[in-house]
């Protein structure tokens, strides 16, 4: 599959199968991510990865749009020193992350954390230093069904380009 492909077929995906990640693989999704554009390269981002089914569960609990992490087979919770560009370098490296799943053949789902009431348990459960702020939870997760990696129906490209001004 080419770049631009994958960029196209990245989906959210929220039911997964019974089957675990490879190590190798999640530390591949880390990788990409440290290699994400980053404000006057200050790469303010901590990674948790979590695998623990437990753990898992309770994330799905305290974060309301996140009952399907409790399937999940991991989750890569982004934290950043709060640094002047912190949610646009954590969001840049969620980004690099759901993409390069989809390129591995795995679901994910991005879970907003900045400013989520939830932010302050998550941190505590992780044992997370203070001074990082949340800034994503992913779901990752092998996908149930062949046609989770499709192309979706978006507003063309005649609907949404401007050229020089709106």
């Amino acid at each position: 599959m080419d770049t631009l492909d994958i960029l196209k077929l990245r989906r959210s995906v929220r039911v997964f199968q019974d089957k675990d990640i490879p190590k190798k693989v999640l530390e591949d999704l880390i990788e990409v991510a440290r290699f994400s554009p980053t404000a006057r390269n200050v790469q303010p981002w901590e990674f948790i990865v979590i695998t623990e089914a437990q753990t898992l569960k309770k994330i799905g609990e305290l974060a309301e749009n996140a009952r399907f992490m409790a399937s999940a087979k991991a989750c890569i919770a982004i934290f950043c020193s709060a640094t002047k560009y912190y949610l646009e370098d954590g969001c840049s490296a969620t980004v690099n992350i759901l993409n390069a799943a989809t390129a591995l053949g795995i679901g994910s789902c991005w879970v907003a954390g900045d400013k989520k009431p939830y932010c302050k348990e998550v941190t505590g459960l992780l044992g997370i230093s203070p001074g990082l702020k949340l800034v994503s939870l992913i779901a990752l997760g092998y996908p149930v069904g062949q046609n989770c990696f499709k192309f979706a129906d978006k507003r063309s490209l005649k609907e949404v380009l401007h050229w020089e001004k709106f």
